[in-house]
């Protein structure tokens, strides 16, 4: 029974989605102002996993992932460049893509841009006017904590004692407003200003918060499974789309939170505020993989904070390594005409443990050590030459099975890989029938930089790796 800690009732609780065999979740995407550092991708990782597990353990997964397109520091980015928001937001929106499918994350169903979607933001703010949840003042409007009791359910954060003014934190809005916990929904701007729209209560654009509540009950209905995001966001993103999603429909919004813990460089929480972060593609640069960065990210569970240091780097892309060079080591051996079947064994209780850890709260790092486990215990059996054919098969189908949640395994690469050397032994085949000699001589010496030794057989060249 897949198990995991729900942030609103701070809880470990058993998974019953709403409706049996599918899960609708949202995940609060990048504000494209910039490039994504890897605390931001900590986070969307984490979203690719549970997607993942989930489709592994048999639900239909519906996936939202919004863009946040629009919000002051685009805006304040965008004029001092002199250019229109979308043009100032393309370059970032491409760049995140490009990361994103860099990092081996699978693309979700809907990926909603805020500015596409202010007329359904315009409709639930009418909906709260209506009902009392929201007001105008100085033309902007804004969301009325107080008619909302429930306010401080997910965060558990204690408002009594605030008074207008009184905390930096909470009156954020350079507006008026009855209570400093009110939030801006709507924002006014003058008649020629962009970016703007018309709405009944008067020209602006929305307030950061309401950009989610709108899209994903779009696309997910108003009351969906999980809604997942990174711990900073907990308060007040989440706790005000609770306020004014269930102000406006009366229903719960979410049944299950999940939070991620922030990412640390030197125990110091990564931010852009404060400038100490690395992105993707500072990383890269510095010759690190995609598939290193993956793995560092999944190595500790995402409700614990995880320190970033070069010298976990260095160690997850040795680590991604092993791991590629045994996936090639059980394709190429020669498998035993007979076995003691231990590879069987040793495979069914990689997957039970795997599935168990995945299980219990999503525990990343627990699932990673049953595949460790598995490899050195693999490992010892194909030295001893005792890997049958039908185990080879079981090994290399939990491979998959793994692979498929984690996305650790070079399973790309590896079989671009292979096709690559059987193209450069067909060459040298078709060179030794001309007689061409120094070009056959000249594409063995390759493989064997490469580390790849041939041998003939009656049923033609094989390879294998040193």
């Amino acid at each position: 029974m897949l198990r995991f800690f729900n942030t609103l009732s701070r809880q470990i609780e058993e998974f019953h989605p709403l409706e049996e065999g599918k899960v609708r979740m949202y995940i609060c995407g990048p504000t494209v102002w910039n490039f994504a550092h890897i605390g931001n991708f900590r986070t969307f990782i984490f979203g690719d996993v549970l997607r993942r597990y989930l489709k592994f353990r048999g639900f239909q997964v519906t996936h939202v992932f919004n863009l946040t397109d629009i919000d002051d520091r685009i805006i304040n980015e965008a004029k001092v460049r002199g250019i229109a928001i979308d043009e100032f937001t393309a370059p970032f929106i491409n760049a995140f893509w490009e990361d994103f499918d860099a990092l081996g994350m699978e693309r979700p169903e809907v990926t909603p841009r805020a500015t596409h979607h202010i007329a359904e933001m315009i409709e639930m703010i009418s909906k709260l006017i209506a009902n009392g949840k929201a007001y105008e003042s100085d033309g902007s409007i804004y969301y009325r904590i107080s008619a909302f009791p429930d306010y401080g359910k997910l965060s558990k954060i204690n408002f009594s004692g605030n008074i207008h003014g009184g905390s930096e934190r909470i009156d954020t809005d350079k507006y008026e407003k009855e209570d400093a916990r009110d939030f801006a929904l709507w924002k006014l701007v003058d008649s020629d200003e962009q970016p703007g729209w018309e709405a009944p209560f008067g020209r602006g654009r929305p307030g950061w918060h309401i950009e989610c509540s709108a899209m994903s009950m779009k696309y997910l209905g108003e009351t969906f499974d999980i809604h997942a995001g990174g711990q900073d966001l907990q308060f007040p993103h989440h706790e005000n789309e609770i306020a004014q999603s269930e102000g406006a429909t009366g229903k719960q919004f979410a049944k299950y939170w999940i939070h991620s813990e922030f990412l640390k460089i030197d125990d110091v929480t990564m931010s852009k505020s404060k400038g100490n972060f690395f992105t993707f593609r500072d990383l890269r640069e510095q010759g690190y993989s995609a598939l290193a960065i993956r793995y560092l990210l999944l190595s500790v569970p995402t409700r614990k904070q995880l320190n970033f240091t070069f010298e976990g780097l260095k160690g997850a892309e040795a680590t991604v390594e092993r791991l590629r060079n045994f996936q090639a080591l059980v394709r190429e051996t020669k498998a035993a005409a007979s076995s003691t079947g231990n590879a069987s064994s040793a495979v069914q209780k990689a997957r039970s443990e795997f599935e168990a850890a995945m299980d219990d709260d999503f525990n990343t790092a627990a699932a990673l050590a049953a595949i460790h486990d598995m490899v050195r215990e693999v490992n010892s059996l194909v030295a001893a030459g005792d890997l049958g054919e039908a185990e080879r098969g079981s090994v290399l189908d939990a491979i998959d099975a793994f692979d498929s949640v984690l996305g650790i395994f070079d399973r790309g690469s590896l079989q671009t890989l292979e096709t690559e050397i059987e193209l450069l032994i067909e060459e040298r085949q078709e060179a030794r029938r001309r007689r061409d000699f120094a070009r056959s001589d000249a594409i063995r010496d390759e493989l064997i930089e490469r580390g790849i030794v041939l041998e003939d057989t009656k049923d033609g060249v094989r390879w294998k790796r040193k």
